[in-house]
């Protein structure tokens, strides 16, 4: 008994089978995460080392290149990054392929750091060293302000710092929860007028601080071993950490042998200042706190903002009174709202596909059945997403809303075949059902297994592409399955109880009439169309082959890019100011910005942050700002002059004219941990040694080329201008004959002017850092260096200016390495009409024949993966094109039929690609996914056609009777099917809203592809049919293996109605 046949006996039992489905697909839905994608940015370990009072170039020198150094044997590197800046900070990136476990990539950094460790400066080490694994970009910032303006913003950040800061970063989810603003401090400023009066140095300053400041551990009264006697046990208290200003001003800095102190308070001002004065921020034109949260390496973006959201609301009940906090940017909206928009699309392609089964099956009964698989298998799908580890994501959902057409092909074959049964051979619906199972079961597992076999091979691609071809694999494959599935054990159970003999032989004239009339009209002016094309077999392949030679053309000439650039609802800026502009002018500049938007904007946005001292790649000076603007809601923004894309235009076209400085607009990345903005992110390196003022030279040529190019928009760097420098040449002879040493003048001058971190205090229970600089007023101007003397071996004071000389100079205010090599980045978008590959191609071309030789470049971020998917595609196209082929093969048990199929492949290539060009689309992932739907659907339709054809010419018909009869016999389900897949994905070539670009470039692909593949597609395969047939028997001299002629079945015409594989 075939499974059919058992379930068509079992109706309770297949009832049952789609019930536990449904059941489990619903229960999985609700406990699946919800996120963009799956986890498919390659993994980055970060680290964050501070050096107080070091230049960039000392940064890079003392501390980048050592660590870069032993970075060596990381498992799945891809590059790594390097910024120094002069505020003395670096920040170290390695970036590692996808797929890489991120705690074992942070285990062999850390390791490997630990061999450095040894050779950096001991206030590195005495600091310590921050190693994450966080994602690039911040999933949310959250501004923390008083709108009364009562709090001062200082009190703000240590109540940030000391309630909030630690429990963020302990929440499940969160890479890691940055301060921008600053807890308290206790800052010790120096008066070198002070201390040359007592004679005494920073350096003593320092260590009285240290060692007055700090908790010893004694021990016990009565501790172990004890004597037999002993009655007590108690602690032994000692010095303990100091907890507030005036015992910090009463430490003793040198005892006078007359019995007199030197206290703190007599040389340095002392008061609760704040840890950092790098980064202040600012929201809605008011001083306020960020915290900006980084998503932790492979953690679901929408649960780590749910507990986020709940510690907070928890927490709001402990705020001091006029505190409150606006999330002033959030990546989840953008998230919920793109599933939203493919779940609308969802319900709209069953509705649309459901109305055209019914236009063709003219009976509600008829069309239920297969109505009824569509959630069977939608589910079913749903439960082997959770069942695989995976997530409700946007690739996810497109592949429900692609597999929306394709699952209900199978049902639509059963029923159709099951009613021409009934009204064919008058059979009641049990019987028919049974026989129509016979005849179509194999075929379609085979068809299931072809369509399986287009998507499977592209799986194999390496890195994001890779990522998201599994994911379309899995949905759609699992979809087939089910489908096929479905159509098998309870699809036959329905046809039996609910199709009905009156329904499928109608007596009388009805509504459809008309519509049956013009189909009967068009099949059979379709029918003599085709013998007369077989007629002239050498004039159709020549069209054919200028199809096909068009195809090939469309396929190279077509414009390349990786993703489509999404309205995230959010625009990104950065200001940068001339180098040695302080942060009351770099201010100035950024209230311009938010007038700007308040003035400009103000229906579309919901508010403006800025992050003033923080630039690009953890970059930092007064002379820089980072920003973002968080816009409405999409519902909110419906035209397209609303879009965040028109919103960068207008605001870059507005500050074109900003002379002060420059200031960049920018949207985010199409995959959040990709970088900090849209566009296309290049490291121009200094590969042959040239040094820093040649590799800075060769960036603005490079700049100047591109603003003269059209095929580039807003080229930019993202690196910082240098800046002129004060430096002190120290003559180590003369400060010899002074008996000074050069660790003391240089520990000296680096508390003096850089600040030192001694130690720890207690503040109101906290503990929190103790800084020892110079105060303000001595460290203004390079003159004031004269104010700073330094103690010899003799106790007598020397003035800097006797041994050193002070000279301006220029250097950089940030330096870059990348892959071990100097850099410096840039960033620019493609111009008008003009692909990211076409723009990656120029650029690559500029700089091997333009810039001087030794100047080299690699990708990073996103064009990084686009330049490394490009080289896979073509190769892993033939590979799917091959194992279709084979399957086909297999199926016919032939080597030549297979060849009638895969030759109507181009023209569905050549629908996709025209339609795509007119809309102005790119070939990037997502249209390369409709791609390969179309080569699918393109060969079902051969299949069905070449099906039919065979078992005819098999029965005894002439070849091109054959070919005519089974073309004529299965346009109506070819069109039917057709018109239920490309009406499914209609309405993403139509949506608006969060993720409408991508929705609109797999959609339009497809829809171009199904159309001219259909309309064109079944005029040649009949044509292809008899062509590969009489080449093959005229090589061989008898027919081909698979297709020989024998004598007439004892019931042809039983033959002739045998559907064979079936357009599914």
């Amino acid at each position: 008994m075939s499974i059919s046949r058992f379930f068509i006996e079992r109706p309770v039992f297949a009832s049952v089978i789609a019930a536990l489905i449904m059941l489990a697909g619903g229960l999985s839905y609700r406990f699946l995460p919800v996120e963009q994608f799956p986890p498919m940015a390659p993994p980055t370990i970060s680290m964050t080392v501070e050096y107080a009072g070091s230049s960039a170039q000392t940064m890079q020198d003392s501390v980048a290149q050592i660590i870069e150094q032993n970075m060596t044997g990381l498992d799945n590197l891809l590059y790594m990054s390097t910024s120094s800046s002069s505020e003395g900070r670096a920040f170290l990136r390695m970036t590692f392929d996808t797929g890489t476990d991120p705690d074992v990539a942070m285990m062999q950094v850390q390791n490997n750091l630990d061999l450095a460790m040894p050779r950096l400066p001991e206030d590195v080490k005495n600091q310590g060293i921050r190693v994450r694994k966080v994602s690039e970009s911040f999933l949310r910032y959250m501004s923390f302000y008083d709108e009364t303006g009562r709090t001062a913003v200082e009190d703000i950040g240590d109540f940030v710092s000391s309630v909030l800061l630690d429990p963020l970063n302990r929440i499940d989810g969160v890479g890691e929860a940055t301060l921008f603003g600053s807890d308290y401090a206790m800052r010790i400023w120096l008066n070198p007028n002070q201390l040359r009066s007592f004679s005494l140095t920073p350096s003593d300053v320092v260590a009285a601080v240290r060692n007055q400041n700090n908790q010893i551990s004694v021990g016990q009264v009565g501790g172990l071993p004890n004597t037999d006697t002993q009655e007590l046990n108690v602690t032994l208290l000692s010095r303990t950490k100091l907890q507030d200003i005036e015992q910090f001003k009463n430490v003793i800095v040198r005892v006078n042998p007359d019995g007199s102190a030197v206290r703190v308070r007599d040389v340095a001002r002392v008061d609760m200042g704040v840890r950092s004065y790098t980064v202040t921020s600012r929201f809605r034109g008011m001083p306020a706190v960020t915290v900006g949260i980084q998503l932790a390496e492979g953690a679901n973006a929408v649960d780590a903002g749910k507990r986020v959201d709940a510690f907070m609301d928890r927490m709001r009940q402990f705020f001091p009174p006029g505190i409150t906090y606006h999330i002033t940017l959030d990546s989840v909206p953008f998230i919920l709202a793109s599933i939203n928009s493919i779940v609308h699309t969802l319900i709209e392609a069953i509705v649309l596909v459901a109305a055209i089964m019914f236009l063709f099956l003219q009976n509600w009964r008829a069309t239920l059945i297969p109505t009824l698989a569509v959630p069977i298998v939608l589910l079913g799908t749903v439960a082997v997403i959770a069942a695989s580890g995976g997530s409700i994501n946007t690739l996810s959902m497109f592949g429900l809303v692609l597999a929306i057409g394709l699952l209900v092909d199978d049902a639509i074959v059963v029923v159709e075949n099951t009613e021409r049964i009934m009204h064919m051979e008058g059979l009641p619906p049990a019987e028919a059902i049974k026989k129509s199972m016979d005849q179509i079961t194999w075929a379609l597992v085979g068809v299931a297994a072809v369509l399986s076999a287009v998507f499977v091979p592209m799986s194999f691609f390496g890195g994001i592409p890779g990522a998201i071809y599994r994911q379309f694999t899995l949905t759609i494959v699992s979809a087939m399955t089910l489908s096929v599935f479905v159509a098998i054990t309870i699809t036959p159970p329905l046809c039996k109880h609910l199709l009905k003999q009156r329904d499928v032989n109608p007596s009388k004239k009805n509504l459809f009439t008309p519509f049956n009339r013009l189909v009967d009209t068009g099949t059979s002016g379709y029918g003599k169309l085709v013998r007369k094309l077989i007629a002239h077999p050498v004039k159709v392949m020549a069209v054919y082959a200028l199809l096909a030679v068009g195809a090939v053309v469309a396929v190279r000439e077509m414009p390349t890019s990786f993703l489509p650039i999404e309205d995230q609802g959010i625009v990104n800026f950065n200001i940068f100011m001339p180098p040695g502009t302080t942060r009351q002018v770099t201010l100035e500049a950024a209230r311009e910005v938010e007038e700007y938007f308040k003035n400009n904007e103000a229906d579309l946005i919901e508010g403006v942050g800025i992050m003033l001292g923080m630039g690009p790649n953890a970059s930092r000076g007064q002379n820089v700002a980072n920003g973002y603007v968080s816009l409405k809601h999409w519902d909110q923004r419906r035209g397209a002059d609303q879009s965040a894309n028109a919103i960068v235009r207008r605001a870059r076209a507005h500050f074109a004219n900003f002379t002060v400085g420059r200031i960049a607009f920018s949207e985010p990345p199409q995959i959040r941990g990709l970088g900090n903005a849209s566009g296309l992110v290049m490291q121009l390196q200094d590969q042959g040694g040239l040094g820093h003022d040649a590799l800075i030279t060769a960036r603005e040529d490079l700049l100047d080329m591109m603003r003269m190019n059209p095929m580039f928009f807003n080229p930019r760097t993202t690196s910082l201008d240098d800046i002129p420098q004060v430096r002190v040449d120290i003559d180590d002879l003369k400060a010899g004959v002074f008996h000074l040493s050069p660790d003391s003048i240089n520990a000296d001058l680096s508390t003096a002017w850089g600040g030192t971190y001694v130690n720890d205090f207690v503040d109101r229970g906290r503990v929190k850092r103790v800084y020892v600089q110079g105060d303000t007023p001595y460290r203004m101007n390079p003159d004031d260096l004269r104010f700073w003397y330094f103690r010899n071996e003799e106790g007598g004071m020397v003035p800097l200016d006797a041994f050193a000389t002070v000279n301006w100079t220029y250097g950089p205010a940030q330096l870059e390495r990348f892959n071990g090599v100097p850099s410096t980045a840039i960033e620019v978008s493609a111009g008008e009409s003009v692909s990211s590959g076409e723009a990656m191609a120029e650029i690559e071309r500029i700089v091997e024949n333009e810039l001087p030789h030794g100047i080299g470049m690699e990708w990073s971020g996103l064009s990084f993966e686009e330049k490394r998917s490009g080289s896979q595609t073509g190769p892993l196209y033939a590979l799917s094109i091959l194992v279709v082929f084979l399957c086909l093969a297999a199926l016919y048990e032939s080597w030549t039929i297979p060849f009638a199929v895969i030759l109507v492949v181009p023209i569905g290539v050549l629908g996709a690609m025209g339609l795509s060009t007119l809309r102005g689309l790119h070939n990037d992932i997502y249209f390369q996914v409709g791609i390969l739907a179309v080569i699918g659907l393109s060969a079902k339709n051969a299949i069905l056609i070449v099906e039919f054809a065979k078992t005819l010419y098999e029965s005894g018909k002439s070849l091109v009777d054959a070919a005519v009869e089974a073309a004529t016999m299965r346009l109506r389900p070819i069109v039917m099917t057709s018109m239920a897949f490309l009406l499914g994905v209609m309405p993403l070539t139509v949506s608006t809203g969060a993720g409408a670009n991508s929705q609109h470039a797999i959609g339009t692909g497809i829809v171009g592809g199904t159309f001219l593949a259909t309309a064109v597609g079944v005029l040649f395969i009949p044509v292809f049919f008899v062509v590969i047939n009489r080449i093959t028997e005229r090589i061989s001299g008898k027919s081909d293996r698979g297709i020989h002629k024998r004598a007439p079945k004892e019931e042809p015409k039983e033959a002739v109605e045998e559907p064979g594989v079936s357009q599914g």
